[in-house]
Formats: C-alpha cells, sequence, structure tokens
C-alpha cells in the first residue's frame, strides 16, 4: 500500500492490517472467483505472508486481456475492493492518493505470454536485429531490419522457423532468428486482418521529419492531379495542412494558400515550412473531443435523481427514536463515535446568522423550483448511451417507371436538383450513411422492386451526364454503386463508384461524399481481392479522416477498411497515429451500436494515453469503457473505470456524476458494494466529495451560463452535502459530517436556493448530528431556531418532529421534566393529525423517558402503546424503530427478571428483523438471546440454534473474526452436551474456526484451535490424532514468542490428560517437564505454585509418591513466601498424605497437625468441620496402627469424635465411639469408659439398623496388624 504523488510506503501497522485482509481471501469463494473471472484469470492459491497471489492462464486472450486491465490500472482498485472495508473507504478520504500497487513479475508474465503463442503457433514479432533469412521462394535472401514486425511460425520436427513479412508476403526461414513478440493487442489485430490487409503495401517509408503534423508544408516537386480529389502542386507552392500530415501514410489532405484549392497531397512532395509543429492531439475539433461526453445538464439531473431514490432521507417527517444508549452497529459490533468535543463559540455565532437568514427567508423563485421537481422526475436512463445529435429530415423521392424511348425529365428534377448543390447538406447525411437496404426504403418509394429503383436511377444518371449536372451525376453514381453492392453485384459497384470519383471537374468540396466513395470503393476491392487499388484507395481514405472529423459518419458501415489505417500505423511504429485510428474505429462501432467490437479500440487508446503516447482527457474514455463493461454484466471492470474517470485531475463534473452514477447502478452486483436500500454504499464518498468541490467551482464561475445555472448548482450541491454527510454519519464519523453541513448552511447563496421546507430539512439534520455527537447544547439552538420562526397558531406535523427531537437532546442532558414536556407537546400534534407511525415513536421515547426516571411501570405501558401502535400499521420503513422499541421492552422484562416476557420481545425483533431485511437488528437481537439463553437463562440448545443464526449472519456480512469466536462458543456448547454426536459437531466447529484463525493470523487463538481439536479427539478415543493436534498447537505457540502465553498453552495441554481418566501420566511431562521451568525462567511464581498442586494431585493419583512429595514441598515454599494460607494448608494437607503413604508417620503426623493450625478459628462453614474429623480420625489411624500409641491415638479419636458430633454426622460418631471403645477396652483399661462408648456405638447401630461390632474380632484384627 502505498500513498502521495511519490508512492511512498505506508506505515506498517497499515501493511499488516492489509496482510490480514489479504488472510481471510479464500481463492475458492464466489466473490473471489467472480473478480478474477471478470479479469481474465484464474487464482491459483494466495500466500499471505509474502503479500503474493498466483494467477494462471489458459489461453491467449486471458493474458492480453489481464495484461490491459493491468496497465490500465484496473488490477490495483480491483484488490482494494476486495481487501479495504467499508469504514476505510471513508477514513482514506484525507489521505494524498492512498491505495494499492499491484507489481506483475514482467519476466514471468513475458515468458506464459510467449508460451501461450508458442501453443498458438504462429505469431507476430518484431525483429531484434537486422537479420537474413532463407527464401523458402524462387526469391532471393529475406531480409528483415531491427523492428520489422513479421509472421512467425515456430520449427516443426527439426525444422526452422518459417517467417512472412507483411510488406510483400516474401518467405523465409532461419534456424534461430532474434525475435520479440509484439504486444497482445498487436497480436490481436493482426489476426483479425484478413490476409489481403495484412500482407502487401510495402514498407511504410517514414521520411517526413515530423511523426503527427500540423501547420503549413512546401512543395519541393510539381505534381498535376490524377483526378478531382487530388491537389495539383508546383514546387515553393505553400500548402496548409487541412488536419494532420502522417508521416508514414502517403497522402495528406492540403489547401493551397495562393488559390484556396483543396484536395489530396503527396507527402513525399512535401516539406517543412517554418510554422510546421508536432501535434500533441489526436482530436480535429471540440465536438471528436466531446464524442464520449453526455450533456452535463442530463447528467445533473439524473444523477440528482439517482442520489435522492439511493439515499433516501426520512429526517423531515419521521420522527427519531432516542435509546437509552445511542449505538450504531455495524457488522453486528458497535461502532466507536468520534467526538467532535465542544463546539467552537465563532463558528457557533456564526451558524445562527445563518440560520436566522435562511428561516426567515421566504420561497425561492418557481424557476428553482420547477428545475429540482424536474430533476425527482427524472427516469433512470442514466448513462444508457453516448449522446447522438439530432437527425436531419430524411429526404424521400417518388420512383417513376422509365418508359423505353420516352424519358420524361420532369420525373427526375426534384431528385437532381436536390442533388446538384456542390457543398455538403445535412439532408444528405442519409444517402452517404445508411445501408443499401435502408436508403432504398427510406428515401425511395413507389416502386415494386429493386430493379425498378436501379433502373430509375439509371435513367437519372444519364438525364445528369445530359444535363452536364456534374454533382447531381457524382451522387446518382454513389446510389447506384451502393445499391449495387448491396445486392453483391460488386463489378457492377465498382464501374458506378469510380464513375461518381472522376465526374466532378473543379475537385471536392463535399468530404464526406469522397470519403463515402473512398470508403465504399475500398470495401469492394477488399471483397475483390484486388490489393493494390484496395491499398491505393484506404491511403486516401486514411487522409480524408485525418483531416475531416466529419468524413468519419460516411465510412460508418465499413469499419473493416480502416483496419489498413492502423496496421499501417503499428508497422511504422506511429503511436499518434494509431491513437487516431482506434479512436475512429471505436467511433465507427460505437456509431453503429456494436459495442463489444469498439471496446478493444477504446481499451488501446486508453493505453496509449497511460503510457504518454497521446494527448487525451481519459476521463470521457473511461466513462464510456465502464458503460460497456456495464452492458456486458462486468461490474468490477465496471465500477474501476468509474472510478478512474471520476478521480483523474482533469475530470470534470459531468465526469465525476457520470462515474457516481454508473458505481451506484452496478453496487447491487458487487458484494463489496452492497449497501440496505435507502443507503448509499461507502465507496460513494470519494465521489461524493470530488463532484462537490467540482459543483463549487462551477457556481464560482465567471461565464454567463455559469450564473443562469447557479440556482442548479445549488440545488446538486445540496443533495451532495446531505449524502455525504448521511455516509460520515453511518459510520460513526458524526464530526465529519457536522462539518459537511454547517459548511453547506454556512454558505447563504447555497441554503437560500432551496425551498423552505428542504432548508428546515437540512437544519434537522445538523441538529440530530449534534446530538449523536453528543452535542445537545449545539442541537437545542438549532431546534429553538426553527421552532421560534414556525407560525404561533398554526402547528404543523414538522413542528412534532422537532418537538420530539429536542425530547431526546433535552432527555440526554437530564433535564427530564422539559424532555417530558418537549414529548407530550410532539404526542399531542401526532394525535391531531392522526400520524400512528410518529405517534408510535413519541410514545416509545416518552416510554424510555420513564425508564432513565425509574418509572418502570409507566415506562411498561408506554413502551407497550408504542408496540400496539406499531402492531397496526401497515406502512413500510418502520421495521427499524419497531424493532429497537422491542428489543428495548425486552432488556426492561429481563432486568426485572420476568424473562418470559423479555425472550417474547427479543424473538419477535428478530423475526421482524428478518422479515424486513435489516441484518443489523437481526444481529443485534440474536446477541441478546444468545445472551439470554447463555447466561441469565441457561438452555444449551436454544442458545446453539441463536448461536448459529449469528453464525449465518456474520458469515453474510464477511465478519470472519467474530465469525470464529463464535464457532468456539458452538463448540463448547456442544462438548457441554457430553454425546459421542455432540463432540463430533464441537469438533466439526472447533476445525471451522480454526480455519479462520489461521487465515487471521490469530496466533493465540490458532493454538487454542488445536487444542482444542486435539482434546475433542481425546474424548472420542482417537488418540493417534491427540498427540498431533497437541504438538501443533505448542508449535504455532512457540511462535508467537510469548512465554507467558506458551506457559498457559502448556499447562492447558497437560489438563487435557489431567482432567480425564484416560492417559493421566502424559499430564506428568506437560506440567513437570515443559510447563514448570519456563515458569522458573519467567519467573511467574503462581504459574509454578499452580503447577506443583495440579503434579501432587496427578502423582498421588498414580501412585507415585516420591516424585510427589518434591513438588508438594516446592509448593509449600511458595505458599509461606506468597503468605497465602489456604494453599499452604493444602500443601501441608498433601505432605501429611504422601508421608502416610510412603510410612513416615512422624512426618505425616506433624504435617496434618501443621494443617489443622493453619485451618481458620472459629470454624465458619460445615466442610471446616468435617475436615477437623476425617483429619483427626487419620492421625488417631496413625498412632494407634502405625506407632502403637493407644493412649494418644484416644486422644485424636476424642477430638474427630467431637467434630462429628458438632456435624451431627451419627455414622462417623458410630465409627468413632467404636474405636474408643476397643482402645478402651483393650489397651486403656477403663471399663466404664469402654462399656460408655460402647453403649452409645449399640445406640447409633441399632438407629442406624447396622450390625453391631463385634469388638473382640475387631481386637483380633487389631493385633494381627
Amino acid at each position: 500500500m502505498a500513498e502521495g504523488p511519490d508512492r511512498l510506503p505506508v506505515d506498517e501497522d497499515t501493511q499488516e492490517v492489509l496482510r490480514g485482509k489479504l488472510r481471510l481471501l479464500q481463492p475458492d469463494s464466489t466473490e473471489v472467483t467472480a473478480l478474477f473471472m471478470e479479469l481474465a484469470t484464474h487464482i491459483h492459491s494466495i500466500s499471505s505472508e509474502e503479500s503474493i497471489i498466483l494467477l494462471t492462464f489458459k489461453t491467449f486472450d486471458e493474458i492480453w486481456k489481464f495484461t490491459t486491465y493491468y496497465s490500465l490500472g484496473f488490477l490495483d482498485q480491483c484488490m482494494e475492493s476486495l481487501l479495504f472495508d467499508p469504514k476505510f473507504w471513508i477514513n482514506s478520504l484525507d489521505r494524498d492518493n492512498l491505495g494499492i500497487d499491484v507489481s506483475v513479475p514482467e519476466d514471468t508474465l513475458h515468458l506464459m505470454f510467449k508460451g501461450l503463442l508458442m501453443q498458438e503457433g504462429s505469431f507476430f514479432a518484431s525483429c531484434s536485429t537486422n537479420q537474413i533469412f532463407d527464401s523458402s521462394t524462387s526469391g532471393g535472401d529475406l531480409y528483415l531490419e531491427q523492428g520489422d514486425i513479421a509472421q512467425f511460425e515456430p520449427p516443426f520436427l527439426g525444422s526452422g522457423w518459417s517467417v512472412m513479412s507483411l510488406n510483400d508476403g516474401a518467405r523465409g526461414t532461419k534456424l534461430k532468428p532474434f525475435l520479440e513478440p509484439v504486444i497482445p493487442f498487436y497480436q490481436w489485430f493482426l489476426k483479425s486482418c484478413p490476409e489481403n490487409i495484412l500482407v502487401g503495401s510495402g514498407k511504410p517509408v517514414c521520411n517526413f521529419p515530423l511523426h503527427f503534423a500540423r501547420g503549413t508544408c512546401l512543395a519541393i516537386a510539381e505534381y498535376c492531379a490524377e483526378g478531382p480529389d487530388q491537389l495539383s502542386v508546383a514546387p515553393g507552392d505553400r500548402i496548409a495542412i487541412v488536419g494532420l500530415l502522417v508521416s508514414g501514410f502517403d497522402w495528406f489532405m492540403g489547401r493551397a494558400e495562393a488559390t484556396g484549392a483543396l484536395g489530396l497531397v503527396k507527402t513525399t512532395l512535401v516539406e517543412p515550412a517554418d510554422n510546421l509543429c508536432e501535434s500533441t492531439d489526436i482530436y480535429l475539433d471540440k465536438e471528436e473531443k466531446s464524442f464520449f461526453c453526455l450533456k452535463e445538464e442530463l447528467i445533473i439531473q439524473e444523477t440528482t435523481a439517482l442520489l435522492k431514490k439511493t439515499s433516501q432521507s426520512d429526517i423531515g417527517y419521521v420522527y427519531k427514536l432516542g435509546r437509552m444508549e445511542i449505538k450504531y452497529f455495524f457488522f453486528g459490533f458497535e461502532i466507536p463515535r468520534n467526538s467532535f468535543g465542544d463546539v467552537d463559540a465563532d463558528a457557533q455565532v456564526e451558524l445562527k446568522a445563518n440560520m436566522e437568514r435562511i428561516l426567515v427567508q421566504g420561497q425561492v423563485t418557481s424557476s428553482h423550483s420547477r428545475w429540482e421537481s424536474e430533476t425527482e422526475s427524472s427516469g433512470d436512463t442514466i448513462l444508457q448511451a453516448s449522446p447522438t445529435s439530432s437527425h436531419p429530415k430524411t429526404p424521400c423521392f417518388t420512383v417513376h417507371a422509365p418508359v423505353e424511348g420516352n424519358t420524361n425529365v420532369e420525373n427526375f428534377s426534384p431528385l437532381l436538383s436536390f442533388l446538384e448543390d456542390g457543398d455538403y447538406r445535412p439532408e444528405f447525411a442519409v444517402l452517404y450513411g445508411e445501408t443499401a437496404e435502408l436508403l432504398s426504403s427510406s428515401v425511395f418509394t413507389g416502386y415494386t422492386d429493386e430493379d425498378e429503383l436501379t433502373a430509375f436511377l439509371s435513367v437519372a444518371r444519364e438525364t445528369a451526364r445530359k444535363k452536364r449536372f456534374h454533382w447531381s451525376q457524382s451522387r446518382v453514381c454513389f446510389l447506384l454503386g451502393k445499391l449495387c453492392a448491396g445486392r453483391s453485384k460488386f463489378s457492377q459497384a465498382r464501374v458506378y463508384l469510380e464513375e461518381a470519383l472522376s465526374v466532378p471537374k473543379d475537385g471536392f468540396v463535399d468530404m464526406r461524399l469522397l470519403a463515402a466513395i473512398y470508403a465504399n470503393l475500398a470495401h469492394i476491392y477488399l471483397l475483390q481481392k484486388n490489393t493494390e487499388k484496395y491499398f491505393a484507395m484506404a491511403e486516401r481514405l486514411t487522409a480524408l479522416i485525418m483531416a475531416i472529423p466529419e468524413c468519419i459518419a460516411s465510412v460508418k458501415d465499413h469499419a473493416k477498411v480502416l483496419k489498413y489505417t492502423l496496421k499501417k500505423a503499428v508497422l511504422s511504429q506511429n503511436k499518434m497515429a494509431e491513437a487516431r485510428t482506434c479512436f475512429v474505429l471505436a467511433k465507427c462501432y460505437l456509431m453503429r451500436d456494436e459495442e463489444t467490437s469498439a471496446l478493444p479500440y477504446m481499451e488501446r487508446l486508453l493505453d496509449l494515453s497511460v503510457e504518454g503516447s497521446c494527448n487525451i482527457p481519459p476521463s470521457h474514455v473511461y466513462l464510456s469503457l465502464g458503460r460497456i463493461y456495464s452492458t456486458r454484466s462486468l461490474p468490477h471492470l465496471s465500477v474501476c473505470s468509474a472510478r478512474r474517470a471520476a478521480l483523474q485531475a482533469t475530470a470534470t463534473l459531468s465526469d465525476c456524476l457520470g462515474g457516481l452514477a454508473l458505481a451506484l447502478q452496478n453496487s447491487s452486483k458487487l458484494f463489496w458494494l452492497r449497501s440496505q436500500e435507502g443507503s448509499l454504499p461507502s465507496h460513494a464518498a470519494a465521489y461524493l466529495r470530488r463532484a462537490l468541490s467540482l459543483v463549487d467551482d462551477s457556481a464560482r464561475g465567471p461565464s454567463e451560463d455559469a450564473r443562469k445555472e447557479e440556482g442548479e448548482w445549488h440545488v446538486l450541491s445540496h443533495t451532495l452535502t446531505l449524502c455525504l454527510s448521511r455516509l460520515f454519519q453511518k459510520h460513526g464519523m458524526d464530526a465529519r459530517a457536522i462539518d459537511t453541513v454547517r459548511a453547506f448552511i454556512n454558505c447563504p447563496q447555497r441554503s437560500l436556493s432551496l425551498p423552505a421546507s428542504e432548508r428546515r430539512s437540512t437544519l434537522i439534520w445538523l441538529a440530530w448530528l449534534h446530538i449523536c455527537n453528543k452535542q445537545e447544547d449545539a442541537a437545542l439552538d438549532v431546534l429553538n431556531a426553527i421552532l421560534e420562526s414556525l407560525p404561533e397558531h398554526c402547528t404543523s406535523p414538522q413542528e412534532g418532529l422537532v418537538l420530539n427531537m429536542r425530547g431526546i437532546a433535552l432527555r440526554r442532558q437530564g433535564h427530564l421534566r422539559r424532555a417530558a414536556e418537549s414529548y407530550q407537546a410532539a404526542d399531542d400534534i401526532c394525535e391531531e393529525f392522526e400520524d400512528m407511525p410518529n405517534w408510535a415513536v413519541a410514545q416509545a421515547n416518552f416510554g424510555l423517558l420513564c425508564l432513565k426516571a425509574g418509572a418502570k411501570t409507566l415506562a411498561e405501558r408506554h413502551l407497550t402503546r408504542a408496540l400496539e401502535l406499531f402492531s397496526a400499521l401497515e406502512e413500510e420503513g418502520l421495521e427499524l424503530h419497531f424493532v429497537s422499541v422491542l428489543l428495548e421492552l425486552g432488556q426492561h422484562y429481563v432486568n426485572q427478571g420476568q424473562l418470559h416476557y423479555g425472550k417474547g420481545c427479543y424473538e419477535w425483533a428478530l423475526l421482524l428483523a428478518i422479515k424486513a431485511g435489516q441484518s443489523d437488528s437481526q444481529l443485534t437481537a440474536t446477541q441478546q438471546l444468545c445472551h439470554l439463553y447463555g447466561t441469565v437463562s441457561p438452555d444449551q440448545a436454544c442458545c446453539i440454534i441463536y448461536n448459529e443464526h449469528q453464525l449465518h449472519l456474520l458469515a453474510a456480512r464477511g465478519d470472519r473474526g467474530h465469525e470464529g469466536d463464535v464457532l468456539q462458543t458452538i463448540s463448547e456448547l456442544y462438548l457441554s452436551l457430553g454425546t459421542e454426536k455432540a463432540y463430533r459437531a464441537a469438533l466439526d466447529n472447533t476445525k471451522r474456526s480454526l480455519g479462520i484463525f489461521i487465515d487471521l493470523g490469530q496466533r493465540e487463538k490458532e493454538a487454542y484451535g488445536w487444542l482444542q481439536a486435539g482434546k475433542i479427539y481425546h474424548m472420542l478415543g482417537q488418540k493417534e490424532l491427540v498427540d498431533l493436534y497437541i504438538q501443533a498447537a505448542q508449535d504455532i505457540g512457540l511462535i508467537t514468542g510469548d512465554t507467558g502465553f506458551v506457559l498457559t498453552l502448556l499447562e492447558a495441554a497437560g489438563d487435557v490428560f489431567f482432567n480425564s481418566s484416560q492417559e493421566r501420566d502424559k499430564a506428568v511431562c506437560f506440567y513437570r517437564d515443559r510447563a514448570l521451568p519456563i515458569a522458573l525462567k519467567a519467573g511467574s511464581v503462581r504459574s509454578r505454585l499452580r503447577l506443583c498442586h495440579k503434579l501432587v494431585d496427578l502423582l498421588l493419583s498414580l501412585k507415585r509418591y516420591e516424585d510427589a512429595v518434591e513438588c508438594a514441598q516446592t509448593a509449600l515454599d511458595i505458599s509461606i513466601t506468597l503468605e497465602e494460607s489456604l494453599s499452604e494448608r493444602v500443601s501441608y494437607h498433601r505432605l501429611a498424605s504422601l508421608y502416610q503413604h510412603l510410612g513416615q508417620s512422624e512426618l505425616a503426623e506433624h504435617h496434618y497437625l501443621k494443617a489443622l493450625s493453619l485451618c481458620p478459628a472459629p470454624l465458619q462453614f460445615h466442610e471446616e468441620t468435617l475436615y477437623y474429623a476425617e483429619v483427626y480420625q487419620t492421625l488417631g489411624d496413625i498412632i494407634f496402627y502405625d506407632l502403637k500409641d493407644p493412649h494418644d491415638a484416644a486422644g485424636y479419636y476424642h477430638l474427630a469424635l467431637a467434630a462429628a458430633m458438632d456435624l451431627g454426622n451419627k455414622r462417623a460418631q458410630l465409627r468413632l465411639c467404636t474405636r474408643l471403645a476397643t482402645i478402651y477396652h483393650n489397651y486403656l483399661v477403663d471399663r466404664q469408659l469402654s462399656l460408655s462408648f460402647y453403649q452409645r456405638a449399640r445406640a447409633f447401630a441399632t438407629e442406624l439398623n447396622v450390625r453391631r461390632v463385634d469388638i473382640s474380632a475387631s481386637q483380633r484384627t487389631v493385633m494381627r496388624r
């Protein structure tokens, strides 16, 4: 990505964002495939890290079109359309020439080009050096100079290269010729030429010093004209060049300065005079230069109508809904609003003065209103075709059947008198330009068949010859030749046309007739394969089209004969002549409505302009090219052409508006330009801003026309201002939207040109922008000014709209009472005018105000009333407000604990949003339902359903980042179901999210995705894949270079096995061998503590007691250092358990007592008492069974019994009383206590229905131990 005139690279952060967008591209996606198909190529793969897209080509046509689009700059813009999000188009307005620079490896592309040419067989190439070819005919060797273009054929079965010269058709062979293929356009054009055009006419001799000359030249030799179309000259005669003199061509059109005679002059007979100069313009007059343009007035009217239709505004008649917190969602998530801050005091004073002026001013003049109404009623036929001049009236003549021997001259008088005028008349255009069929059907009537018409004209010809009506005779011969050619009688047609060319005696004045004769004769010579005469006639025709722009209309039906002109320009390497001929060919085809045939020549014309070979206004051609692309269903290329046309430095207002209209027409066909109905795509911002600046320049123009159209400019400026400000506001750029509207209002000449209602609507829109930008004071200034300007005793619907918005501003300021009064006034006006849609909004605003005031019952009543009103409406366009009210009411019910009503409101809102096609509202409602069923009222099945719908909405919007997060959430929901089918569904979603995170380059999420997939495979019992996925997670984690993340990831990998019942020993490797060393190195003490605790628990369950002691001791030391009382107690307890298992009873007793000493006193929970009971019983067992100390054991049992009694646990008391009775009976020999504990134990056994314990048996068991 680069910016500025020097195309310097942008900062690395922006480049990384671009690479991230590139990662999102899916080569097989519908949008990407469609784009590259339009670019005539096939996408192979995408390497986001190297910012490379690999493409393939299958045919020569593909590589030709691709290189053309690349040279015209379309490839850069297409990549921008793929990689730039809508917000970027808005943010980049202030950056100078910011865009993507796409580079194509020229060498690789050239190799592919050569390979495709070799596959197709013969191709055209220029010689890299002077070389001789062995003759394959009876003549001498073929000699080609450097730069000569010839047709080459690759060797076959060991033979050499075959070559055919285009100059004379000579052929030769060479083993290894030095050649370079000509550009793809030349390849296509030369292959499309018939052989009798392609070969012959000799090598172009470019002996004139200037390639494209204008001015005056001097004759250097005498020449006598051989026909009326030529000019006789003598040495030293000054000849003014008419049009252009093109070096390399045989003739040019000249005018003798001495006599004023006009005719063709041989290029070889003249030399430059003192005022001769090189021309840089291929156009001969203003009409040619504006051929590709549409009328500016038509474009302004139709584009204004299109903008009003596309960007529909309801600000002047629909109430705004003031939500509790104004949020704007784009791609489903909140867009941050750019705060404008405090309003400048001086700017506010200026605004107030201008508001007062435009509110007091009366209605604008009726002319402006009429213009606006005409604009609004304009049709949708925008930029469909280039404008054509008005057609002259078609002449009509009655055919009288000739009678042999009786020629009535009066029958031919109307025709001959009409045709005798030597000068051109507009009525002759039909005779020269129409086909033979149209000519015979539209100009002549009263005949039964074409033979009768031909006979009539033959007699007319003879009559004109006898009466010496030379011009009539010439034109009648032309008509006869045209009719005969239409009936495929080419020899007869040639005779008539040659006679038409030779009849005039004083030279041709009607150059359009001369051009028509040349074109028809050349066409016949071409069909008869009379190449010598064809070349001679084509040379003369070339001189005419290089001199007289009107002649093109006479040759439009024979554009093929002009291929000779282009061939000669190519062979002589005259770029200006090539550009001129491409323009003429494109014009001919467009005049015949053959846009597809004109397309290659228009593209080549632009290509020559980009190269700097010719100087043309490119915007006009780009715009015409875009219209053709649009009709051929190539929307990407059409929009690229429109953008190139509108943003050229030389672009006019009509170019900019035409490009905007073209982009809007194709926006529905492009996924990156799609927008909701009634709004403009963000891509239109650049067009709008450029058009706005051009409108200002036009309105300030000094010309009388500019002053007359000043009102029209201001109406257009108003439309552009509103559209641009809405785009800014839509994307959270409220401050820029305010600046845009203020700039319009602060120019009184603009605002006063609008009707009063439009001016008030503009001010209302400004007030709303201030509210969105949290500038309530500024909004209230505007709204109060509007209210003061309205009649005092006459209410209107617009007054209610202003009062409603005023209530929103006051509520946001905290003036709840004043806001309530304003809302009530708006509510009363709605009721008075029975404005039900706005009444529903007013009720909703009242309800939201009550919510903020804490009057929940009153708020619920007003919101419910608003829902009733919305439900009764049949109008469309209110769904967004309806959905917003449902969401607010649903949130209120959820907060009140009325979940059933809350669910109903959310689901109703979702259904309405789906019906209205409001994707933002759908996403908001779906997110609320996901939160409700996931957190507030857990329901796994419903939560999965709504998350799946949210996933569908995000996928449709292309928000792949949040799409991956939702997939992870769905995966967790499926895992919680605990069935094999649910596990497999979770695995599918995890893999989809993993693919997204890989594309996005989100390494941490990618690592967790690999780990999650490994965990699911472990739960499914597919052990062979678990290690593979976990290892991939570790590898990705290490790539991040984040030690803390790697540590967390390794611990999570260990948890996969730790929390399972299978292969738990694998967790030891992750905890002890991988995670602990990293935690130690990173100094993460708490991570070490947590890992040590997990290791102790794990090793204890695996009965690896000695290994567990070390980890438990480390956990104890860290707990003491951190003064973590609970962790320290746990560590002491686990150490005691480990020492007990290892048979180290004294250490076990010590650590149990240390754990007990850390227990809080007094005891607060039953769990703590239970812990006391169990530990003291364990201590008693250790002392009694292992250390054989009945006295101390009895003490611990007593403490355990006390805790059990506190708990009321009778089974524990039974067990402890039994043991104490045994100890006192057999060891301490205290009959009284023994009997007491025995009786208590017997009582518990009876109560619990437990068999009485046999003390003697227990004693024997004890003795054996």
